[in-house]
């Protein structure tokens, strides 16, 4: 079926069909809103909204919650202060414990939790639409894309990437936002039916509890690498100055909560590492190539400040111009450099995605390619392939794998650590293997 048979099958869905709610952003407002959500029964549909892009911070700016019988909700958190040692407005702290009678729902759980966290929102049982509809092998699982071709409705998505900080938030957007959770519910039925049909149900169960119990991501390790373009900079003198200004960025960039991009775009940055004006004349003539923003030069004296600061770092204190962030090397060198680990890693990839296709999953789903990587970098001791599979079992439980991922990939894998030479190109050379998965 084509994407216009789709559009023409689809019954478009313009607003909810209870109407679109006004936003909760008062004590005794949002009192009524728990008092009739806990009325309802079943899961609640939950997503939030953020200012990605205009914001240093990745804080909720809406909420939106529903719940069968319980009503569709719209809550502003921003209005809801602290008034407690945790940091947590006392009626999120009720709104959590009713949220945790049941389960939520939510699509692309892992973007969401950290911001409902924040405000004292913690689900203790979830369901990811998203998710499952990897693992049920759906070839589109964006929220739309799933509604669509489940339901059979199509949905407006035209506010997706709008500054969710506006106060206040125009009524298309509050109706934007209604219809994420609109259909939520009935969207976890499907995609639900279709694991219980596949006998994936359960693998869906272990991946959801394993983004509830995963640990909190550790700090990046100098984050300042990260600049867009920095990898064409050689020299560690332009370094120093690339890491003064982008500290200075993300300073002032926290402080006014403005994502760092709107101060200075990553290729200002570069540009002005590379051209060092020391005034905002020289400044201005360095950045003009790049269509200058005006809003780049508000800060022009902490940028040449930055700059000069870097240019006056002692050359015992610039920075590498490689760091060792990985205790592996490059999957790019394997091959050449170390063709005993290349090898093993070859022929997993190949039964990995040999059994992903069979299963109707993506290979990232049924095993981490960094998890992948890391096994065949230190392998287990023993070399024999009865003693292998359990020391492989092993490794990838200590390792983070779930229960369900171990049961069919641990034997796979153990076979493939065996093997000294790599894999034959067969309708596609070896090479490309080192490209995929997003390396």
């Amino acid at each position: 079926m084509t994407s216009l048979e789709k559009e023409e099958g689809a019954i478009p869905l313009l607003v909810p069909y209870g109407g679109t709610p006004l936003a909760v952003n008062t004590e005794s407002e949002l009192e009524r809103t728990i008092a009739t959500l806990a009325t309802g029964s079943g899961p609640f549909a939950i997503d939030a909204e953020r200012a990605s892009g205009y914001k240093y911070s990745s804080r909720a700016y809406l909420i939106q919650i529903k719940r069968t019988n319980g009503g569709l909700h719209l809550i502003d958190p921003i209005p809801f202060k602290s008034k407690g040692p945790e940091n947590v407005h006392p009626l999120f702290d009720t709104l959590n414990e009713l949220l945790n009678s049941d389960e939520v729902i939510l699509h692309a759980s892992t973007q969401d939790l950290p911001c409902l966290r924040d405000i004292g929102l913690i689900p203790s049982k979830i369901f990811d639409t998203e998710l499952g509809g990897r693992l049920a092998g759906l070839p589109r699982v964006g929220l739309g894309a799933l509604v669509e071709s489940l339901l059979g409705i199509s949905l407006a998505k035209e506010h997706s990437s709008v500054d969710w900080s506006t106060r206040p938030l125009p009524h298309e957007w509050l109706n934007y936002a209604a219809l994420d959770v609109e259909l939520l519910i009935e969207l976890r039925e499907k995609v639900s039916d279709i694991l219980r049909t596949q006998g994936k149900l359960e693998w869906a169960t272990q991946e959801f509890e394993a983004i509830l119990n995963a640990p909190k991501p550790e700090p990046r390790k100098d984050p300042w690498r990260r600049t867009s373009g920095i990898h064409k900079i050689k020299e560690r003198a332009r370094l120093a100055i690339i890491k003064s200004i982008w500290h200075e960025r993300d300073t002032l960039a926290r402080h006014l909560d403005i994502a760092p991009g709107k101060l200075l775009s990553d290729s200002a940055l570069i540009e002005l590492s590379l051209r060092t004006p020391e005034n905002r004349k020289e400044m201005e003539k360095a950045l003009k190539p790049l269509g200058a923003r005006a809003r780049w030069f508000e800060h022009a004296s902490n940028w040449l400040s930055a700059i000069q600061a870097g240019k006056m770092t002692p050359e015992s204190h610039w920075p590498p111009v490689r760091t060792e962030t990985d205790s592996m090397p490059p999957i790019k060198i394997w091959r050449e450099k170390f063709p005993n680990k290349f090898a093993p890693l070859s022929h997993a990839r190949a039964s990995i995605e040999k059994e992903a296709k069979l299963l109707s999953i993506p290979p990232e789903n049924l095993i981490s390619p960094d998890l992948l990587r890391r096994l065949c970098w230190s392998p287990p001791e023993d070399s024999t392939t009865s003693l292998q599979t359990q020391r492989v079992r092993d490794a990838l439980l200590e390792r983070g794998a779930r229960p369900w991922q171990v049961t069919i990939v641990s034997s796979l894998l153990a076979q493939a650590l065996l093997e000294r030479e790599p894999v034959r190109p067969v309708e596609k050379p070896v090479e490309s293997i080192e490209e995929e998965q997003g390396e």
